[in-house]
């Protein structure tokens, strides 16, 4: 019975906010009067986007209140309205999230005024149905009548507010050719730094060991003590390129993930990290591994969200956890007593993350509130 009560309190307190915002809607009508009069004169033409706008900023009020009751949320597909006010006007007018708007106020200037005309005459029913209900012995009937309405609305709101295809299919394309830009810049940035390691590291050694070995064979003759120290340096210096070499091998796919898979890869960083990692793998280490570029970038977020911790968190310790999903591979990373505060714009390690998660059609999540802890979520979708 309380459980009853309490939910039916709750829709009602969602059905009060619900015919209080059609209330203001109805307000709403006089700008959007002023609106049509100045689009229809020209002069006034500047006045739709930013009407648009102020429409979105409703709409997405609207969506808010109804995910509050449903707990699913509603998503937006709109285009940027930006440029000169020619640009803004055509892209409001073109932007298919204009349609569904209007078509979502429309249907709610009608049921939003039923329930706003409607609220009035519930405290009655609850009385009437409260004397009836305790002379009959029965649980109360308009209670559950209050929720279904909230579901009800709830469910219009939903049907009406969510994108249309052709919304979603812009709103994706556009996320597309973004991420395709920002692999492109990852791509180049990785190319350059490769070149920048090759040639400040291993052909440096090598240009040095070449010269090591020309200088031995010139003294091998006259002076076998000066060629064999010279040759002991090249064979130092040989080994110095491979090393280098390794290095820039390892910074395009680390050998360990093939020798090891990702959760002996993330034990080895985990180990060489100089924190106190708990690692939860999540049953990882059996079963089918995920592709290799899922891995390697799985890799490369642990990697740096250790260094980072390391070197800016304070906290000595740090959480580690891999969870394979339906959808993908979850990476989550916590320095668990960190001082919190990271910064995006101030360093590439956090823009080259996303980079690369987004290359692979992934989301990076970064949580960082001033004192701590700073916890990095990705998803990398994968089919297993």
């Amino acid at each position: 019975m309380w459980k009853t009560v309490r939910r039916a309190a709750q829709a009602t307190g969602h059905l009060l906010l619900a015919a209080a915002m059609a209330f203001g809607m109805w307000i709403f009508i006089c700008v959007l009067l002023i609106t049509a009069i100045g689009t229809l004169a020209v002069v006034g033409a500047w006045l739709l986007p930013e009407t648009l706008l102020l429409i979105r900023r409703i709409a997405g009020a609207k969506r808010q209140l109804t995910a509050s009751w449903t707990g699913v949320r509603i998503p937006e597909a709109y285009q940027p309205l930006t440029g000169t006010v020619r640009e803004r006007f055509r892209t409001a007018v073109r932007d298919p999230g204009t349609l569904t708007d209007f078509r979502w106020m429309v249907a709610y200037y009608l049921y939003g005024a039923l329930l706003f005309v409607a609220l009035p005459l519930w405290p009655v029913g609850l009385v009437v149905d409260g004397v009836w209900s305790g002379l009959l012995r029965r649980e109360p009937v308009v209670l559950p009548l209050i929720e279904k309405v909230a579901d009800l609305e709830a469910d219009w709101s939903t049907a009406l507010l969510k994108p249309s295809p052709k919304a979603r299919l812009t709103r994706r394309v556009e996320e597309l050719a973004a991420t395709r830009a920002d692999a492109i810049a990852a791509h180049g940035a990785e190319l350059r730094r490769i070149e920048r390691d090759l040639h400040d590291g291993a052909q440096a050694n090598l240009v040095a060991l070449s010269l090591r070995i020309g200088l031995a064979k010139r003294a091998y003759d006259r002076d076998p003590d000066t060629a064999r120290k010279l040759l002991d340096e090249a064979q130092d210096q040989a080994e110095q390129a491979l090393t280098e070499l390794r290095n820039v091998v390892r910074g395009i796919h680390p050998p360990i993930l093939t020798d090891r898979g990702l959760v002996g890869a993330v034990r080895a960083l985990a180990a060489g990290s100089g924190l106190q990692v708990a690692i939860d793998d999540g049953g990882m280490d059996e079963g089918v591994r995920a592709p290799a570029a899922v891995e390697a970038a799985a890799y490369f977020v642990v990697a740096e969200s250790l260094t980072n911790a390391a070197k800016y968190s304070g906290s000595p310790r740090a959480d580690v956890r891999l969870v394979r999903t339906k959808r993908g591979l979850r990476v989550r990373v916590s320095d668990v007593a960190g001082g919190g505060g990271a910064d995006e714009t101030s360093g590439s390690g956090l823009l080259g993350m996303r980079r690369r998660v987004a290359a692979l059609d992934g989301t990076v999540d970064v949580s960082s509130p001033v004192g701590g802890p700073t916890v990095i979520e990705v998803e990398l979708p994968c089919v297993w």
